[in-house]
């Protein structure tokens, strides 16, 4: 029973991954584009962490860990850039420090 509940819920976050994934690509603004690769990002990581209990090892704690990380960095710079634009700022004003 419980396999084929992970196998449905598996169903459940790749329709939800497709539905991000048009987001992505159809999205009126910058921000809803962000939303959805950082939902996209989610999305990784809750099949990962599905497909891991599929399996019944522990061996992919390191990669969600990895994704998480890199999903949050990814985002926060992406973010930034909308508001900024830049991710980097080169320090050229002495008011802004």
């Amino acid at each position: 029973m419980i396999p084929v509940m992970l196998t449905v819920a598996m169903i459940i976050l790749a329709l939800a991954m497709l539905a991000c994934l048009f987001r992505l690509l159809k999205g009126p603004t910058r921000s809803d584009r962000v939303a959805a690769l950082d939902s996209i990002g989610i999305h990784v990581l809750a099949m990962i962490t599905v497909f891991s209990m599929l399996l019944d090892t522990q061996d992919f704690i390191e990669v969600i860990l990895v994704i998480g990380i890199l999903t949050f960095i990814g985002t926060t710079a992406l973010a930034r850039y909308i508001e900024r634009g830049a991710v980097i700022e080169d320090g050229g004003n002495p008011n802004d420090r």
